[in-house]
């Protein structure tokens, strides 16, 4: 289907993007009244999920009479990882449970998490330029 087509797109850009600036940006905006940051924990809680579960629904669909499953296999999966990664921060940041098993995937996402940032906008970007490519 197209919407999944663009809401992958757009889902996986925007997550790229939160993963590269998540540790530069700065929020200099006022601090009074509601607003949309990135910044915000909340914000990228919702932004996580809707990319796993955009990343899931694009496994599932094809465009068009691609190969199911293998025709948007990158996209899919890297907008899986950015969306793990997005809600494994706020589950981090929110627990006070420390266990071997978070702390060996903290050491192995959230550190390479710039370089999934990356491909996640690489992805989106070849996604969108070459949509009936196999793999893309």
């Amino acid at each position: 289907m197209i919407q999944f087509y663009f809401l992958s797109i757009l889902l996986n850009a925007v997550s790229g993007y939160v993963l590269i600036m998540e540790d530069t940006e700065q929020d200099h905006a006022f601090e009074t009244g509601p607003r949309f940051s990135l910044n915000n924990e909340t914000i990228r809680l919702v932004l996580g999920i809707l990319t796993l579960v955009g990343g899931l629904l694009k496994l599932l669909s094809s465009i068009q009479g691609d190969i199911p499953v293998i025709g948007d296999l990158f996209p899919a999966l890297f907008g899986l990882f950015a969306g793990f990664i997005l809600v494994f921060n706020y589950y981090r940041t929110k627990t006070s449970i420390e266990s071997e098993k978070s702390e060996l995937v903290e050491r192995i996402l959230t550190q390479n998490k710039r370089w999934i940032g990356f491909v996640t906008i690489a992805s989106a970007v070849l996604h969108f330029l070459f949509p009936s490519v196999l793999f893309l």
